[in-house]
């Protein structure tokens, strides 16, 4: 079994910061990309980050400047820096990474955490 568990989500006000984290356990040969998603009320969810497992990262255009994305791969560990939170940043925030479960497994599998929530007060 594979489980991803997100910490550091809570409130902050507008202009703050948050760095998420989110930790993959289990049963894992390896760890492709990882990244985070949000969700907001309403809306659909939408992609935040990703982080190839070269380093490589893509961000979406809303949050580029703003937030960073990093893994340590020994502690198959992702990690959000969020900085200058907007209110339009409150959202439900998901880690997600693709799991190589067995060697000889030819695809990989996506797994995704429980969420943790981010309130940016106005």
């Amino acid at each position: 079994q594979v489980q991803l568990v997100e910490s550091g989500g809570g409130l902050v006000q507008p202009g703050g910061s948050l760095r998420l984290s989110c930790a993959a356990s289990g049963s894992i040969f390896s760890i492709n990309a990882m990244g985070w998603f949000r969700q907001a009320p309403g809306k659909q969810r939408e992609l935040v980050a990703t982080i190839s497992s070269g380093g490589s990262t893509n961000y979406a255009d809303s949050v580029k400047g703003r937030f960073t994305i990093s893994r340590d791969n020994a502690k198959n560990t992702v990690y959000l820096q969020m900085n200058s939170l907007k209110p339009d940043d409150t959202a439900v925030y998901y880690c997600n990474a693709e799991i190589r479960r067995r060697r000889y497994s030819v695809k990989d599998q996506t797994y995704w955490g429980q969420g943790t929530q981010v309130t940016v007060s106005s």
